[in-house]
């Protein structure tokens, strides 16, 4: 077992007992959330996304690109990424952090990067190396990078973004998206079915 695994064992504990309930009005807030765009934005699109997660991966590297372009670029959509954990947890919980660590400048390229690596970390199981990788691009040293996925007050605001804002709106899988307040889908999702959702939405708001 590596130190890495054994640093983040407690993260598979503590969101272990994460329990779905109840479906609260609008959408969770936190003031430590990620976003892209422009906040003043009509369409607000928040996804629920976990670096272990294949369909994450797929949506990130495959579909996200072209909506960015065309939607958070331009200011038509503000974009939140809400973190979840799904198994392997300490491998979803590293790569959040690691991104954190990385500064709010560098979190999203962190984010992409790992899930770009993705296949390579499942393929090869060498989750530490890889993510060292990533980290030491976004300008972090290896003792920098070992701090960071190792720190338990990290650790413990994490689990605790996640079990609130997941249990509020209600998520069980991911990727999940919603789209001012409405979950519009829940698995793969195809640039047409974001298009046609942010479209709803714009006539929504008028």
């Amino acid at each position: 077992m590596s130190n890495l695994t054994r640093r983040l064992m407690i993260v598979a504990g503590l969101a272990g007992t994460l329990i779905l309930a109840g479906c609260g009005k609008g959408t969770s807030t936190d003031a430590a959330d990620m976003t892209m765009g422009d906040p003043n934005a009509k369409v607000k699109m928040v996804e629920y996304a976990s670096m272990s997660c294949v369909h994450c991966a797929a949506f990130n590297n495959d579909v996200f690109p072209a909506f960015k372009a065309k939607y958070i670029d331009t200011g038509k959509v503000h974009y939140t990424l809400k973190e979840f954990l799904t198994p392997p947890n300490s491998m979803a919980a590293a790569g959040f952090l690691t991104a954190r660590c990385a500064g709010k400048d560098k979190y999203f390229a962190v984010v992409d990067a790992i899930f770009h690596s993705q296949a390579e970390m499942f393929q090869t199981g060498d989750v530490r190396g890889v993510m060292l990788r990533v980290a030491k691009s976004a300008g972090l040293s290896e003792a920098q990078f070992d701090t960071c996925v190792s720190d338990e007050k990290a650790l413990n605001a994490l689990n605790d973004r996640f079990e609130t804002s997941a249990r509020k709106d209600n998520i069980s899988g991911t990727p999940t998206f919603i789209m001012n307040g409405k979950q519009i889908a829940s698995g793969e999702v195809s640039i047409q079915q974001l298009e046609a959702a942010v479209a709803e939405a714009e006539a929504a708001a008028k």
